[in-house]
């Protein structure tokens, strides 16, 4: 366990030290085992909905040596989570962010004393923001990465009111103010797929084609350099 993913790294980052930590589709419980063996959390729940996945995180937790800090649950979402767990932080990662958004509105009177959620969604960011924003989470940092040719954002939010725009919910409040250049290659490789699907798209069909044409114009928007 002392490597993680590049993605589970820098989740692991977004943890605040000292946590009590649930994180929500554990699978191998490879994220709270780093951070207890680390010391940079003080308990943790692993949960999983899935026997298989729930029982490779107990053994792995055994054979760390780590059961009086991580307790591994069988159970859906955050419905893993006890009162007397006294959980401060929740990640959930690599799932949809339409998913994501259920399992958190599912276990909204869990949230009551969650005070960080960590979240890595593997698609729909959109709509994850969308419901974070609507139900008095605000998104306090952005972060976004490649592996294994593939994009993703991790998005840190905490209970709070916040006003975001369209753009915003889109793009992401923090990741469209830094356009990094892994931000931009991500959206040139989405503006290089809509452009396909336009070309697939035929032109009697107008209104197929200006919503496609519009998401472009967004892209392109967003990721020119200023002064082009």
């Amino acid at each position: 366990m002392e490597h993680l993913s590049k993605r589970l790294s820098l989740v692991a980052e977004k943890i605040p030290p000292g946590s009590r930590l649930l994180d929500v589709g554990s699978d191998h419980a490879y994220l709270p085992i780093y951070l207890a063996s680390q010391g940079l959390i003080d308990r943790a729940v692993a949960g999983e909905v899935v026997k298989g996945p729930y029982e490779s995180a107990c053994r792995n937790v055994a054979a760390h040596g780590l059961q009086q800090v991580i307790s591994v649950r069988l159970a859906n979402g955050l419905a893993a989570m006890q009162a007397e767990d006294g959980i401060t932080a929740v990640s959930i990662c690599g799932m949809g962010g339409r998913l994501i958004a259920d399992i958190l509105g599912a276990g909204q009177a869990q949230l009551a004393t969650v005070k960080t959620l960590v979240l890595q969604p593997n698609n729909r960011e959109d709509e994850l923001r969308q419901w974070l924003v609507a139900h008095q989470f605000a998104i306090v940092a952005e972060t976004i990465l490649m592996e294994n040719d593939k994009y993703y954002e991790i998005i840190v939010a905490q209970p709070g009111h916040q006003m975001l725009d369209a753009k915003a919910y889109r793009f992401g409040p923090f990741l469209s103010q830094a356009k990094t250049a892994v931000f931009k290659a991500k959206w040139h490789r989405e503006y290089v797929k809509l452009a396909e699907a336009l070309a697939c798209v035929p032109h009697a069909r107008t209104k197929d084609r200006a919503a496609i044409t519009q998401k472009m114009a967004a892209i392109k928007e967003m990721i020119e350099d200023e002064g082009k």
